[in-house]
């Protein structure tokens, strides 16, 4: 389909012709990234947690309080400038993720990628953060699934390399994709993880060619577990997903540490 092409140029281009400024932030995630043939570790890696010892009331077995799953969430100053609080999500989501494909289990992906629900149900706390120098978009969320139930959810997304390796999908507007989803590497954090590049190559109705990378990715951090999408429009660096992986495990190892330490 299309080859790279650089972030403003595309950005302008297909802001232009999927839609004009930005929509009210929802549960919806954006996202995207280029991934290295072996990730960038630049933190300490966290051990598997086990599980604490305290019984969890909530339905999906978390023992932590909602103001600890707040405090689990990553925020612009771990990663720096020119990440910012979120302005709202990129018009690219409606005018690129709400597509249809009769392939196999594709459509899952296109559905859980729009919706935001890569461990199979709505986040429990979420943070929207974007980077203004690229226009990527990332948007982190806390779980609020059982364990077993996540690494249900991460064993399905480990299958999409092989089951929807390539793909066509048509939009809402009639736009044609080229969708590929590869295996992304992920720092060795947490209990369990999966990562995913996924770029979805496409030309509009005036002949403009679109490129969306998106980085995946979802870690388990004992009974609790985070993901998050990194995407935009051409190439986005990937430093961004590396240090979100490790911090955010680092964090909610934490956050759990704490929890079980006041029991």
């Amino acid at each position: 389909m299309t080859a790279a092409i650089r972030p403003r140029a595309v950005t302008l281009a297909a802001l232009a012709a999927l839609a004009v400024g930005l929509l009210p932030l929802t549960g919806c995630a954006t996202l995207g990234l280029e991934h290295p043939p072996t990730a960038h570790q630049p933190l300490p890696t966290v051990d598997p947690t086990s599980p604490g010892p305290k019984a969890s009331s909530r339905a999906d077995g978390s023992t932590l309080t909602d103001d600890q799953a707040r405090a689990a969430l990553i925020t612009e100053s771990d990663l720096g400038a020119p990440w910012a609080a979120t302005r709202g999500a990129a018009t690219w989501r409606d005018g690129l993720l709400k597509a249809s494909t009769s392939v196999g289990d594709c459509q899952r992906l296109l559905d859980a990628l729009y919706a935001d629900e890569l461990l199979g149900a709505p986040a429990r706390v979420a943070v929207g953060l974007d980077d203004a120098d690229t226009d990527a978009q990332l948007r982190y969320q806390i779980g609020a699934r059982r364990p077993a139930d996540v690494d249900a959810a991460l064993e399905w997304l480990r299958t999409m390399p092989v089951d929807c390796a390539r793909f066509s999908a048509t939009t809402e507007n009639g736009l044609q994709e080229d969708i590929q989803v590869a295996q992304t590497p992920l720092p060795a954090v947490g209990d369990a993880r999966e990562g995913l590049h996924v770029t979805v190559a496409t030309t509009t109705s005036d002949d403009a060619p679109v490129l969306l990378t998106m980085d995946v990715a979802a870690v388990r951090v004992g009974d609790d577990a985070f993901a998050f999408t990194n995407a935009g429009l051409g190439d986005v660096p990937n430093d961004a997903t590396q240090a979100a992986v490790q911090i955010g495990a680092l964090r909610l190892a934490d956050v759990r540490r704490q929890g079980r330490a006041q029991v």
